[in-house]
């Protein structure tokens, strides 16, 4: 099991390209505008594009496209999450089902799910990506507040299985069991239903 996001790999990766980019940056100004040799070397080249690379690999909006090219070429990374899911929560014992709207907003470096039912609303306290034995999961922690606010506040979990469903259209689906800290438990079942992680998805 791993992190989606090795920091490692991404620490390596700005290292590299602030090397690369520099030597290529600074060959071409040597080139084409030596006059400025006098005030610009490698060394002071070096910080301004690390910065301009860290900021563009944890931008949200850029890494978000990054992302989006490198699964064109490579199917097997991670799915990209973000937007809004519809779907259900099960409760056990066969206590019913209760409708669930769900934004999940993810980046390279944290995600985000803001859980909404017709009698609660739940914040993230922990979701972490990863990948288990070929598996994509989702491991999210959170923190509930129903809508009567004499009820308090709990807190609950879920591993959630990620995978595509449909016949013709794949759709991503996100189930798992949940287990909360008032002792019920049940399962969560939801569908993307779009890419747009701007939607208000709220009950009340």
């Amino acid at each position: 099991m791993f992190r989606v996001i090795d920091f490692v790999v991404l620490i390596r990766l700005v290292a590299v390209g602030t090397t690369v980019l520099t030597l290529l940056l600074y060959t071409l100004i040597e080139r084409y505008f030596p006059q400025i040799l006098t005030i610009v070397r490698p060394f002071t080249l070096a910080p301004t594009i690390a910065l301009v690379f860290t900021f563009l690999l944890t931008s949200k909006w850029i890494s978000r496209r990054i992302w989006k090219i490198a699964r064109f070429f490579n199917g097997s990374l991670y799915p990209d999450l973000n937007g809004v899911w519809e779907g259900e929560i099960i409760f056990e014992d066969d206590k019913g089902t209760l409708e669930a709207r769900a934004v999940i907003r993810q980046f390279l470096l944290n995600t985000e799910i803001d859980m909404h039912t017709a009698t609660a609303k739940s914040s993230t306290l922990e979701a972490t990506p990863v990948i288990s034995s070929g598996q994509f999961k989702l491991y999210y922690t959170y923190s509930t507040r129903p809508k009567k606010t004499d009820y308090g506040t709990y807190t609950g979990s879920t591993i959630f299985d990620i995978r595509l469903v449909g016949d013709e259209t794949k759709t991503l689906e996100l189930s798992g069991y949940y287990y909360t800290d008032r002792a019920t438990r049940g399962r969560t079942r939801l569908r993307q239903i779009s890419s747009d992680n701007n939607t208000d998805v709220s009950f009340y």
